[in-house]
C-alpha cells in the first residue's frame, strides 16, 4: 500500500520556444528534485516540466522511480478516491506543468470533447486522447500572452486599413463573429508572399492610424524575428487577438476552443487531462493543422481582456487565510496558491479529491499523514484525498497546488 503523501519527480522537455539553460525556471525546478541526476545543459532550451500522470512526460514516485500512473492504478481507492473513480475514469483529471517561455508558442486552440473524440478515433498518434483541454495559467513572473479576441469594433476598425481590406468578405456591412471567422481563415490561408507584403505595409502604418492598437508596431518586429515575415500567425495575433501583460500571481482561463498563444514568461499551467492541440501559426508550415478545421472550431467566448482574466478568491479551507484559490468554470480542478512569509503557518482542511503540489519558491515543512515533509523550491508532492495539511516556514514559502 502506498503512503497517502509522497514526493514526486517531474519530466522536463525541450521544445524550441523554451528558455535557454539556467534561464529556464522549469529546468531550475526540475533540477532541484533530489536524486534524479537531472543536470541543466546551457546549450539546451527547457520549455516545460510536467508532473502529472499523463504518459507523454510523466511524473514518478521519487523514492522508487515508479510511474505515478502505475502507483495510482495499484491504489485507486486510497489515492484517487470515489469521486475520481466514478467521475473521471480512475485517473487524475488534470495535468499540471511549469512553463518557461522565451518566444511565442504556436498559435493554437484545443478541440472540445466532441471534436477531440473524432480526431482521436481518426488519428490517435497525433490526437492521443478523446478529452477537451480547457486550461489556466498562473503567472510566476511577468507574463505576456495573446488570448481570445478583441472586441469586434476594434478589429473592424483595423481592417479598414487599406492593406487589410482584402481579407474582409465582400458585401460586409457590419461585423459579426462569423465575419471574424472568415477573416481569420482568410489570413491563415494567404499566400506566403502576400503575408510578407502585408506585414511590410502594416509596419509602415502610423501610430495615429492604429490608435489604441499602436503597440502592434512594437510587437511586429519581435514576432518576425521569432518566426519570420511569412507567418500569418503574426497578423492573426496582432490584429484580431487580445495582447495581455500579467504580473506574478495574475491568472488567465482559456476555454476549450479558445484561441491563444503564450508569448513570454514563467507560469504554472494546469489543464484538463489532455494533450490535444490544433496549431496554425508561430510554427513551421509542416507542423500546422488543417486551417478550415481550425477556423470552424473557433468559438468566441472571449471578446475582451476581462473575459480571460481569472481572479483569485478567498479559499474557505485555509484556516489562516494565506492560501487563495483560482476557480476556472469547469469541474476537473481548482488551483491553490499559498503565500507564507517568515514565521507563518497555514492549515488546509481535507479535500475530497487528490492534489499535486509544487514549491515555487522558499522552503518550509509540511505536516501531513502524521509525518513532516521537507519543502524546498522545486519539491513536488502527491496528496491523497481526505488528508489535512499544515504548511509552515521560517523564511518564506510559496506553493501552487492543483486539486480536484
Amino acid at each position: 500500500m502506498a503512503p497517502l503523501v509522497f514526493q514526486l519527480s517531474g519530466t522536463c522537455n525541450n521544445y524550441p520556444w523554451g528558455k535557454q539553460g539556467q534561464h529556464s525556471l522549469a529546468a531550475q525546478l526540475c533540477s532541484q528534485t533530489p536524486g534524479t541526476g537531472f543536470k541543466i545543459q546551457d546549450d539546451q532550451p527547457y520549455s516545460e516540466m510536467w508532473f502529472g500522470d499523463y504518459p507523454d512526460f510523466p511524473a514518478r514516485k521519487l523514492d522508487t522511480g515508479e510511474l505515478l500512473k502505475d502507483v495510482l492504478d495499484a491504489n485507486k481507492e486510497q489515492l484517487l478516491g470515489k469521486k475520481v473513480i466514478d467521475q473521471y475514469d480512475a485517473q487524475l483529471p488534470y495535468l499540471p506543468k511549469i512553463l518557461s517561455i522565451a518566444k511565442a508558442l504556436p498559435l493554437q486552440l484545443h478541440p472540445n470533447k466532441d471534436l477531440a473524440t473524432k480526431l482521436h478515433k481518426k488519428d490517435p498518434a497525433q490526437f492521443t486522447d478523446p478529452n477537451h483541454k480547457p486550461e489556466i495559467a498562473v503567472a510566476l513572473s511577468k507574463f505576456e500572452v495573446f488570448a481570445g479576441f478583441k472586441p469586434l469594433i476594434e478589429i473592424e476598425h483595423l481592417f479598414k486599413l487599406r492593406p487589410l481590406q482584402q481579407f474582409v468578405p465582400d458585401q460586409t456591412s457590419s461585423w459579426s463573429d462569423e465575419t471574424l471567422r472568415d477573416v481569420t481563415r482568410n489570413l491563415l490561408k494567404t499566400d506566403l508572399g502576400l503575408v510578407k507584403q502585408v506585414q511590410d505595409q502594416l509596419s509602415n502604418t502610423s501610430k495615429a492610424e492604429l490608435g489604441e492598437a499602436s503597440y502592434i508596431l512594437d510587437l511586429l518586429p519581435r514576432l518576425q524575428d521569432q518566426y519570420g515575415r511569412e507567418d500569418a500567425g503574426n497578423l492573426v495575433a496582432l490584429l484580431c487577438m487580445n495582447y495581455l501583460v500579467f504580473n506574478a500571481g495574475d491568472a488567465i482561463f482559456i476555454p476549450a476552443d479558445g484561441i491563444h498563444a503564450y508569448l513570454a514568461g514563467d507560469i504554472v499551467e494546469c489543464m484538463a487531462r489532455s494533450n490535444n492541440v490544433l496549431n496554425t501559426g508561430f510554427c513551421p508550415p509542416a507542423d500546422r493543422n488543417n486551417i478550415d478545421m481550425f477556423a470552424e472550431t473557433l468559438t468566441f467566448k472571449s471578446h475582451s481582456k476581462d473575459d480571460v482574466f481569472l481572479p483569485s478568491q478567498k479559499y474557505d479551507q485555509s484556516k489562516h487565510g494565506m492560501t487563495a484559490v483560482y476557480k476556472p468554470p469547469m469541474s476537473e480542478f481548482n488551483m491553490l496558491k499559498a503565500d507564507l512569509k517568515a514565521g507563518d503557518i497555514d492549515e488546509i482542511g481535507a479535500i475530497d479529491g487528490p492534489g499535486v503540489l509544487i514549491v515555487t519558491s522558499g522552503e518550509g515543512v509540511m505536516s501531513a499523514d502524521d509525518k513532516d515533509h521537507e519543502l524546498k523550491q522545486g519539491f513536488m508532492y502527491y496528496i491523497a484525498p481526505g488528508v489535512p495539511l499544515t504548511w509552515q516556514t521560517q523564511s518564506g514559502l510559496q506553493i501552487h497546488m492543483a486539486v480536484v
